[in-house]
């Protein structure tokens, strides 16, 4: 039986995903870790047991609805419902629009947004019944400065942004915590965007009380 409850990564890396987990250790939550590969993220997993929490890694891809639905019903079995879901991925077929093909656009989209909400659909009925979680969707500049090389990845990150808007208003009445962090430049350790701040950024939008809460911070 879990002791501890959950915090769900779903797009767990070595960046910002590690620093996700180790950062909601310390907020006193088991770690469940879903990624595409999950047998590298064995040094995740050791990183949170010496911090003294569990962790357990899931396989998912983030663009298919079923294998989103698989590994959280698996996630419940191990840890109950997640009371924290940090939506992590992003993936883009770099080009500029005219290049792009509706195929690849739609399972960027799929990635990037889709996978989102479904994994938000999931765990919703729990949240509402306890009436509190927090749902954390990892956003970007590209929201605000779209850039024509990357334009599959900025009209996601775009529709992200408005997803945690629309969620916001729809669940916060519930108790829910939906909120974004845009990250409005690259990920990098050893600067102002090190993935250790960044994630310090969620947890405090995590700890915000209802009617205090706020749907964005904006990471410059």
């Amino acid at each position: 039986m879990a002791t501890k409850p959950c915090c769900l990564i779903v797009g767990a890396g070595l960046r910002i995903g590690q620093s996700l987990a180790l950062a909601f250790v310390r907020e006193g939550y088991d770690i469940a870790l879903a990624s595409r590969n999950p047998a590298k993220l064995k040094s995740i997993q050791t990183a949170v047991e010496k911090a003294g929490g569990r962790a357990r890694a899931y396989h998912a891809e983030a663009g298919d609805d079923e294998s989103l639905r698989k590994m959280i019903a698996q996630v419940r079995q191990d840890f109950g419902d997640p009371e924290v879901l940090v939506y992590n991925p992003a993936t883009a077929h770099i080009g500029k629009p005219t290049s792009l093909t509706t195929d690849s656009l739609i399972a960027d989209f799929r990635m990037n947004v889709a996978g989102a909400l479904v994994c938000t659909q999931e765990l919703v009925p729990a949240m509402k019944a306890k009436r509190r979680g927090t749902i954390l969707l990892t956003g970007g500049g590209f929201a605000y400065e779209p850039a024509a090389n990357y334009a599959s990845l900025s009209l996601g990150k775009a529709a992200l942004r408005n997803l945690t808007y629309s969620l916001a208003q729809e669940l916060g009445a519930h108790g829910i915590h939906v909120a974004t962090v845009t990250v409005y430049g690259f990920v990098q350790t050893d600067t102002r965007f090190d993935p250790a701040q960044i994630a310090e950024v969620f947890v405090r939008l995590h700890r915000q009380e209802p009617g205090h809460f706020k749907t964005e911070y904006i990471y410059k």
